[in-house]
């Protein structure tokens, strides 16, 4: 059964919490199976005011993160599954490849797959476009305690 999250329903599964969640909107959510999610990068991003100054360039590790995060709500599988649990997510390896620069007006579709997924770790394959264009993917671990 496919689903979407708002961004209530995000805060409900994901521990991080503002200015640090990576996560606008789950427009496709079939648990434990896929995950498609949106990140708007906006000029007022506070880290676009060092990052660089007159070239801004959203920080690599923020992407990673935003598939991070989207990994949390795959491995959750729904609305309420972790949000009564307050699992802490450890990232393990991360496996990343940037292909293109993410800018300010950039909407970010995070696409997130499992390669497995066990009752307390699991292994995805994420990519990041910005419309039909890939910027970055990643194979990532995490566990939850």
């Amino acid at each position: 059964m496919m689903s979407s999250l708002n961004i209530e329903e995000i805060y409900k599964i994901l521990p991080q919490r503002f200015p640090f969640v990576m996560i606008d909107r789950v427009t496709e959510l079939e648990p434990r199976k896929k995950v498609v999610a949106l990140k708007n990068v906006s000029y007022n991003e506070e880290f676009f005011a060092g990052h660089f100054p007159n070239n801004p360039v959203m920080p690599g590790v923020l992407i990673i993160e935003a598939m991070a995060q989207a990994s949390i709500i795959l491995f959750c599988g729904g609305k309420d599954a972790c949000a009564d649990k307050k699992l802490i997510y450890y990232l393990g390896a991360v496996k990343t490849r940037f292909m293109h620069p993410v800018v300010p007006g950039d909407q970010l579709i995070i696409t997130v797959e499992p390669l497995k997924i066990i009752s307390r770790a699991a292994i995805v394959k994420a990519k990041v476009q910005v419309l039909d264009k890939e910027v970055a993917s990643a194979e990532i671990s995490l566990v939850a305690k």
